[in-house]
């Protein structure tokens, strides 16, 4: 199966159950200067990364490197796989609220439930479950579609995204990578709801800094609405 790109669509977060106090906004500069312009707090960084041979060189060796030396994940943090193609902007989107329902005072509906029954189920069935729920007032597949038609021109859904977002979310004291793309989650280290966000973005200037002559980056911040 494969769907138009999408984004991670802010219009999205709210159908998700996100209260309108949340936003998902854009982040111009990974310096302490830029950083100081986000809404306050930030609850999650989203990296849109070129997907070129030094990326995928990268988590090769980074994913065979934790196979060998191991890492610390909370059980609680939550991961899915990426099983539909094109839909890394919806499944960072969804990594980045799954780990901050509480923050964000996700409302009841739908997809909160969808998640509490999923929540012990493996990476594979999550993405599995999530894409192929047909719940009455939710379906993820269709709401995908619809926000990805929404603007968009000669797009054909057969070809493959050629970029990949991902997330980083701050859980239990750590600063974990979640890409729906990858074996499993990827511990960077430690961090607090304080410092997450300069700890967030140094990873992102490593990512960016492998591939420095590539301008295909972004970078969005789940983060508090501007009022």
């Amino acid at each position: 199966m494969s769907l138009l790109p999408l984004e991670a669509n802010p219009d999205l977060l709210h159908l998700l159950g996100v209260p309108k106090k949340w936003s998902i906004v854009d982040v111009y500069g990974l310096d302490e200067d830029a950083l100081a312009y986000i809404p306050k707090p930030v609850l999650a960084l989203i990296l849109l990364c070129p997907g070129t041979d030094q990326f995928l060189q990268h988590a090769e060796q980074q994913i065979e490197k934790l196979k060998e030396e191991g890492q610390v994940l909370d059980s609680d943090l939550f991961f899915m796989k990426q099983c539909v193609t094109n839909t890394c902007g919806t499944v960072a989107l969804i990594h980045s609220v799954a780990n901050n329902a509480d923050k964000v005072g996700l409302e009841d509906g739908p997809f909160k439930k969808l998640l509490n029954d999923i929540k012990d189920l493996t990476p594979e069935e999550k993405g599995e479950k999530l894409f192929k729920s047909e719940h009455e007032a939710f379906n993820l597949l269709s709401t995908h579609q619809e926000l990805a038609l929404e603007g968009q021109t000669e797009v054909n859904p057969n070809d493959q995204a050629k970029n990949h977002f991902f997330a980083l979310v701050e859980k239990a004291g750590h600063l974990y990578e979640l890409n729906g793309s990858k074996e499993f989650p990827i511990n960077h280290g430690s961090t607090t709801p304080e410092s997450f966000l300069e700890d967030a973005a140094k990873v992102c200037r490593e990512f960016i800094a492998r591939d420095a002559e590539d301008v295909n980056f972004t970078v969005l911040a789940l983060a508090a609405a501007e009022n």
